[in-house]
């Protein structure tokens, strides 16, 4: 079966290197990697079956990691994967979703026949895709076995991009740019939310030209009027823009799920004037706050110098103004690993990849304008080239 990568195998062995060299450091002699992006990171595994379990077991002992799924998903992995065939296993029909037995079973029963029964086994017991169930089963199937924490162990290997992961998102953030302008072109007073939310999706798998989109992990956020008043919610399917809306818009490109985030925000008529000078406070203090950012510096210094660098305004940003990302897929495009925020003392450095989000939610109106950056050897690159300003349509 032909397989189709999107990386060379020198890309994957290095990945499979750092991941291994942590997970020593940390006393692990295997890890259950059950996360879809981590699984993809290490091995190349690209379906969209996550709804069922499924991962890859990594051990320290042996040259590839073991991957396991349903049985009908199997080929996907021969597909999608550098592994050989006799590292891809499928369980059958009956561990699916069943009240009788469970597939963390199966995977026990992969451990004993590789003789990892008694070892100390990482699994990522904070991550979305690992339930308290799956962690009880493999207690009662692998008694002697050492369960231990490997949440974001790979993810935090997956904070420094490499070249090759670099230039996809660089992809991405020329999907990105289209479809932020797709979004400003469909929003106008008496349009209907739902059809520029169409237009908006319809650009991000469309991508460019050149290359296609991947589906971005987080849906178009994309709300209006009241509803900006809030981080999280889309659009609604039943309403029509009118005069007087505030549109924050939350949205990204994609390729091969490697992601390029942006926020911009509409007014539809004359912006009122606290508004603007919100927008204008934010603008400026982004943009300070990126001159500041590079390697050598903390996440929570990152956030202090925004912090000053809006205090004359009286605009206040009580969470969290960025976070790490990249490589994803639903329910979030983030890393899971850098936050800039108080107490965070990670120190940026070259190949990290943040996106810097300065949000203001407001009693009854937002206003986003943020920035996906590449923390680079001088200073930080941004990787989009799209006007920093409110968008007022009139």
């Amino acid at each position: 079966m032909e397989k189709k990568l999107i990386f060379p195998q020198s890309e994957y062995d290095r990945r499979i290197r750092r991941a291994k060299e942590m997970m020593d450091r940390r006393g692990m002699e295997a890890m259950l990697v059950v996360d879809p992006a981590n699984m993809n990171y290490l091995t190349g595994y690209d379906g969209w079956s996550f709804y069922v379990h499924q991962g890859i077991i990594l051990s320290l002992a042996d040259a590839h990691p073991i991957w396991f799924g349903r049985q009908q998903d199997a080929n996907g992995a021969r597909i999608t994967t550098w592994l050989p065939d006799d590292c891809i296993f499928g369980y059958p029909d009956e561990y699916v979703q069943s009240r009788y037995t469970h597939t963390m079973r199966y995977v026990a029963e992969l451990l004993r026949d590789r003789k990892m029964a008694d070892k100390t086994l990482g699994v990522e017991m904070d991550g979305y895709w690992f339930s308290a169930r799956m962690y009880l089963t493999l207690k009662e199937e692998l008694p002697r076995a050492a369960l231990m924490d490997a949440t974001n162990l790979v993810n935090w290997v997956k904070s420094i991009k490499s070249e090759p992961e670099i230039a996809y998102m660089r992809q991405a953030s020329r999907i990105c740019e289209k479809v932020m302008q797709t979004a400003i072109d469909a929003i106008s007073p008496a349009a209907w939310e739902k059809d520029a939310a169409a237009k908006v999706s319809a650009a991000q798998i469309a991508g460019t030209d050149g290359f296609g989109g991947s589906p971005p992990a987080i849906f178009p956020i994309m709300p209006s009027a009241q509803r900006t008043s809030t981080a999280h919610l889309t659009y609604d399917p039943d309403r029509q823009y009118r005069r007087g809306d505030v549109v924050l818009l939350e949205l990204a490109g994609a390729r091969h799920h490697y992601h390029a985030p942006l926020s911009r925000t509409i007014f539809l008529g004359d912006p009122p004037a606290d508004l603007m000078k919100t927008a204008d406070g934010v603008v400026t203090g982004l943009q300070e706050t990126l001159r500041f950012m590079g390697p050598g510096v903390t996440a929570e210094e990152v956030e202090a110098r925004w912090r000053a660098a809006i205090a004359h305004t009286g605009v206040v940003k009580p969470s969290r103004v960025g976070y790490s990302y990249g490589l994803n897929y639903v329910p979030d495009w983030g890393e899971h690993t850098i936050s800039l925020r108080p107490g965070d003392k990670t120190v940026l450095a070259p190949g990290m990849t943040i996106h810097f989000m300065p949000g203001i939610w407001l009693d009854s109106y937002g206003f986003e304008c943020s920035e996906p950056v590449l923390i680079t050897d001088s200073g930080c690159e941004q990787f989009i080239d799209f006007p920093q300003q409110l968008f007022i349509k009139r």
